[in-house]
């Protein structure tokens, strides 16, 4: 059995560092789009769904502690069918979607650095240019990122604190009225849209294995985490809206943070903030990309994707890597930001919604309450119902592309079962 070495700080950071990613730099000013004035509503909307979840992955990472995480929780609770292997392709491609937001996030905040009329191409190199950059040192050394992971953390953590601190001082409270909110229907969408901010909370169950006193540490760690993060969110939501006005907020939507910084910190802060997304995109983009060539791993391992994927050279999974960065840069480089906010959040709604279930399927082994993880369960549904009809509305073709993101992951594990005779395991081995 491994030695059990993490605390509850080290689970707590895990946790932090997973929501606080890039996730907030890249969605915040489509929130804000979305839901207008009612922009802190919207991510408070966003947190409370995440919050009924933490308690599905609390009880179920107790229950089965293992680095498998989100896959051998769907494994234990619904078999080795093809729903659960649907499910798990999904979790990877939602993956994918993420690390397209963070490459686009990056491009983005570093396109302001060159001429207005050269941004269009330098945003997209700077994408490809992260992508290639990091998969390549992923070959060379996977954890180089890694051994800094907790000073860029913190130094994020100290960028967003000046600019809340100094930010506060300056809002003006007319523009968070309830009279500038957007509809309710819209600032419930928004919060949806912008739902896979919060969704890193997950990679603590991947610790689960290796953290002491896990009946202790674990509930706590969870919480702690979620709960910090919410109210960060909205704190930053708040004095965005708050400082800038709206139209200029969704104008510089894709580096919304940095242009809110300007009014009260200058061009310098406008720089600082633009560096530190830049930052804190390419680490996020390093450990999830990181994470995701080893999920592609896990599930090679279980026999739901094929066995190229589970090969390692020089300890790595070279296939996994290789493949997710070459999906990524599709992405990335053709879909808008609302696009790939509205596939990657509602990809991960539909697996928390499963999560949920799980756990109220295994309520017995985890000793669980049904009806916490029931209404998790509803309103993981009810919130990919609200976000999906609002897109409809708005924006069909990204309703289209969420469709044909969740309808490829089944389709890959029908076409992969019925041409391959592997095996399917429950239980995942550690990589």
């Amino acid at each position: 059995m491994a030695k059990r070495t993490m605390g509850f700080w080290s689970v707590v950071a895990v946790g932090i560092g997973g929501m606080v990613g890039g996730g907030i730099f890249a969605v915040l000013g489509l929130s804000v789009q979305l839901a207008q004035g009612g922009a802190p509503l919207a991510f408070a909307i966003a947190g409370l769904v995440a919050l009924l979840t933490t308690y599905a992955y609390v009880q179920l990472s107790l229950a089965f502690p293992s680095r498998g995480g989100t896959v051998t929780f769907l494994n234990q609770a619904y078999g080795t069918g093809l729903f659960t292997g649907g499910m798990n392709l999904l979790l990877w491609l939602s993956y994918i979607v993420m690390l397209s937001l963070y490459a686009s996030a990056f491009g983005s905040y570093g396109s302001v650095f060159f001429p207005e009329t050269a941004q269009v191409w330098a945003r997209h190199l700077l994408i490809s240019g992260a992508i290639i950059g990091i998969t390549g040192l992923n070959l060379l050394s996977a954890d180089l990122i890694g051994r800094a992971e907790s000073w860029i953390v913190a130094f994020k953590l100290m960028i967003l604190g000046i600019f809340i601190g100094i930010g506060a001082r300056g809002v003006d409270w007319a523009q968070l009225q309830p009279s500038t909110w957007a509809s309710p229907l819209a600032v419930i969408s928004g919060g949806m849209i912008i739902f896979l901010a919060f969704e890193g909370f997950e990679l603590m169950a991947n610790t689960a294995e290796d953290v002491q006193h896990p009946e202790r540490t674990l509930p706590r760690a969870y919480y702690s985490a979620v709960i910090f993060v919410l109210v960060l969110y909205i704190l930053i939501a708040g004095i965005t809206v708050g400082s800038l006005p709206l139209d200029q907020i969704i104008t510089a939507k894709e580096y919304a943070l940095a242009a809110a910084a300007k009014p009260f910190l200058g061009q310098a802060g406008f720089s600082l903030i633009a560096i530190a997304a830049m930052l804190s995109t390419a680490s996020a983009l390093n450990a999830t990309l990181y994470g995701t060539s080893r999920l592609s791993f896990i599930i090679a391992k279980s026999g739901e994707l094929p066995a190229a994927l589970e090969k390692k050279i020089w300890n790595q999974p070279i296939e996994g890597l290789l493949l997710t960065s070459a999906v990524t840069l599709l992405i990335a480089n053709v879909f808008d930001l609302s696009s790939i906010s509205t596939m990657g959040s509602s990809g991960f709604l539909l697996i928390f919604a499963v999560v949920n279930f799980a756990n109220v399927r295994l309520y017995r082994r985890t000793h669980s309450y049904r009806w916490i993880s029931l209404l998790g369960t509803a309103a993981c549904l009810g919130a990919v119902t609200v976000l999906l009809a609002q897109t409809a509305q708005t924006q069909p073709r990204n309703l289209g592309v969420v469709v044909l993101m969740v309808g490829l992951a089944f389709s890959i594990e029908v076409i992969y079962r019925r041409l391959s005779n592997r095996e399917i395991h429950l239980n995942h081995p550690s990589d």
